[in-house]
């Protein structure tokens, strides 16, 4: 009788509390770091997601913290698919609704993201792709760590 250890083996982008955090496998660059797997213009890629980001961006973004942070705290995926109506949504939909800056939040936010996954990039084009596209910004940041979180999740499973 034969016996297969069937645990999946690890990548380059894999790391010991986390998932695969280059599921794509791009290239880096000099500096380690890389592209985001999905470009901006790639957010109709999830159009569920896209939707919510254009009418409600305060959900997107309070389920992009909380599933980012919990992965960074935990190890693995957030239960629930992150908060939608947490303090950090009410927080960004508050800004939003008053002042209409709740983009703001998102940019230290995508910051965040970006050094998570060792993406390219900086403060300025934070702003610029915040300011100027929240949406798609948003659901490539909801698409980067979805990736991490799927490369946790055994084949033949689906993540929730």
């Amino acid at each position: 009788m034969s016996y297969s250890n069937a645990q999946m083996q690890p990548t380059i982008g894999m790391h010991p509390q986390g998932g695969n955090r280059n599921a794509k496998n791009l290239p880096l660059n000099s500096s380690g770091q890389r592209d985001w797997s999905n470009g901006m213009c790639s957010c109709f890629g999830d159009c569920g997601t896209c939707c919510v980001a254009t009418f409600f961006p305060c959900v997107v973004y309070g389920q992009n913290k909380t599933r980012r942070e919990h992965l960074e705290r935990q190890g693995y995926p957030h239960p629930d698919g992150g908060e939608s109506c947490g303090s950090d949504c009410l927080l960004h939909g508050f800004i939003t609704a008053c002042f209409g800056l709740g983009c703001l939040f998102q940019i230290g936010e995508r910051g965040n993201t970006r050094r998570r996954y060792n993406i390219d990039g900086g403060g300025c084009g934070d702003f610029c792709a915040s300011w100027c596209c929240n949406p798609c910004a948003l659901t490539q940041e909801s698409r980067e760590i979805q990736q991490e979180e799927e490369s946790m999740v055994p084949q033949g499973h689906k993540h929730a």
